[in-house]
């Protein structure tokens, strides 16, 4: 079906305004039941674009409902995508305001940095092998503009796959010294064990999204380049947080990354 491009463009405007104002929305879906998942991706790139133009730059890429737990939850049968930007870079030791954010989630990670450019239309497994530079610990920061987290697969395309940051390790591990489609995985709060997961949870093995992800977004003219940090999905569950809270992800063989909030 789909709606028409002021719908998009209204959309994307009330999504942004959410997010800069930290007051999350009535579903756009409610009010627009013809949005289908091409006209969510278009209001993503209408934001990301105004974000461009405005100074910021593609860092990389991340995909969501990797895990079939997670696509059965929404009633989907493939994962969803968003954009990371510099802006949207966290780091660790230096704490998030809460406050500024509107239902704040964290997700534990295996990330990808790219040596290479990957291939759009027919990337495969093999094209990720050859392209991986490095793996690095790292938390995705994700945040829903739309209120309560009740979303279809439509609200959350159109909000950037609820993406709002990443923060990465120190750690640097070449692709060829680690078998990332098993790696042992726990989130801490405040030194209490929160979530444990496996690696092997994203799409069977993580590369495997990063190979999605370089098909799917070749189709809305974006290709994944050389330095894009990629999150393939969570290993685990994600955690809500509040105020004052430390976060630890560890990575068996790969090491670990804090995230703290104020």
């Amino acid at each position: 079906m789909g709606v028409e491009q002021g719908i998009r463009e209204q959309i994307a405007a009330d999504l942004a305004q959410a997010e800069a104002s930290a007051t999350a929305i009535d579903r756009p879906s409610d009010a627009h039941p013809d949005l289908d998942v091409v006209d969510a991706y278009e209001i993503q790139l209408i934001n990301i674009g105004k974000r461009l133009d405005a100074g910021a730059k593609v860092a990389g890429h991340k995909v969501g409902l990797a895990s079939e737990a997670m696509q059965k939850m929404m009633g989907v049968d493939e994962p969803d995508y968003g954009h990371l930007l510099d802006d949207m870079q966290y780091f660790e030791h230096t704490p998030i305001d809460a406050n500024k954010l509107c239902l704040p989630r964290v997700e534990v990670e295996v990330g990808f940095i790219l040596g290479e450019d990957l291939p759009g239309g027919g990337c495969t497994y093999e094209d990720v092998i050859a392209a991986v530079a490095w793996v690095v610990p790292s938390i995705e920061l994700i945040d829903s503009r739309i209120k309560d987290w009740k979303i279809t697969l439509c609200d959350t395309i159109a909000d950037n796959a609820s993406s709002c940051g990443w923060v990465l390790g120190q750690q640097r591990i070449p692709l060829s010294e680690i078998d990332t489609g098993d790696i042992e995985a726990t989130l801490l709060r405040n030194g209490e064990i929160v979530a444990k997961g496996n690696s092997s949870a994203v799409l069977g093995h993580p590369l495997n999204a990063v190979s999605w992800l370089a098909r799917k977004v070749e189709g809305f003219g974006v290709r994944l380049r050389k330095g894009d940090v990629i999150l393939p999905g969570t290993a685990t569950r994600a955690i809500d947080i509040s105020p004052g809270d430390h976060f630890v992800a560890d990575f068996a063989g790969l090491g670990s990354v804090t995230l703290d909030f104020t």
